[in-house]
C-alpha cells in the first residue's frame, strides 16, 4: 500500500501531536499526580480533537463554529462528573495541542509550531514542579455522622475525620447531604 501525500501528512502530524501529548500526560502529569484515572481521557481527547480539527480544517466549514459546538457537548458531558480544576486544565492543554497540531502547519511554519509546543511543555512542567510544595492532597469521602456537619460541630468533624483517615486535614468542604451520609472533600498535607 502506497501512502498518499495527504495520508503521510496526517500520519506525521498525528505522530507529532501524540508525542507532545505523551510528554505532557505521561512525563509531567503522571509524575506529579498519583492517580491515573484521567490518562485515558487525556489521550482520547487529544486524538479525537486532533482528527476533528484535521478533517474539519480541510473542509469548507467554519471551524470556530464546529469546534465551539463540539466543546459545548464535551463540557456538558464532563459537567456530570466534576473533575478538579487542575485536571480540567490538563484537559484543555490536550485539546489545545490537538487543535494546533492538526491545523497549525497550514498557516504557520514548523518552527513556530514546534516553539508553541515547546513552550506549552516547559510551562506545564515548570508550573507543576515549582507549585508542588504548596498543593494539598484531596479526597472525597462518605461520612456517616451527620451531627458533626453542623457549623458548631466542625471541630469534632475535623478531629473525627483525622482519626478515621489518619491524615493531617487542613480544610474540608461539605458536599451533598443524603439521609444517612454526606460527601465531604478533605484537603490534607501529602508526605
Amino acid at each position: 500500500m502506497e501512502l498518499t501525500i495527504g495520508l503521510s501528512s496526517l500520519l506525521m502530524k498525528y505522530t507529532f501531536s501524540t508525542f507532545i501529548a505523551y510528554l505532557i500526560i505521561i512525563q509531567i502529569y503522571r509524575r506529579f499526580h498519583e492517580g491515573n484515572e484521567f490518562v485515558f481521557t487525556y489521550f482520547m481527547f487529544n486524538s479525537l480533537i486532533f482528527f476533528f480539527a484535521y478533517i474539519l480544517g480541510s473542509m469548507d466549514i467554519n471551524i470556530g463554529f464546529a469546534f465551539g459546538l463540539f466543546a459545548v457537548f464535551a463540557i456538558l458531558r464532563y459537567r456530570t462528573d466534576p473533575i478538579p480544576i487542575k485536571e480540567m486544565t490538563y484537559l484543555f492543554i490536550v485539546i489545545t495541542l490537538g487543535v494546533i497540531n492538526a491545523i497549525g502547519t497550514n498557516e504557520v511554519s514548523l518552527q513556530e509550531l514546534g516553539f508553541a509546543n515547546f513552550v506549552i511543555i516547559v510551562l506545564t512542567f515548570l508550573l507543576e514542579a515549582t507549585g508542588k510544595e504548596e498543593t494539598l492532597g484531596r479526597r472525597t469521602i462518605e461520612y456517616d455522622v451527620l451531627e458533626n456537619i453542623k457549623p458548631e460541630n466542625h471541630g469534632n468533624l475535623k478531629q473525627d475525620l483525622e482519626h478515621r483517615t489518619g491524615l493531617s486535614i487542613k480544610k474540608f468542604e461539605i458536599g451533598r447531604i443524603f439521609l444517612d451520609k454526606v460527601n465531604i472533600k478533605i484537603f490534607y498535607e501529602e508526605d
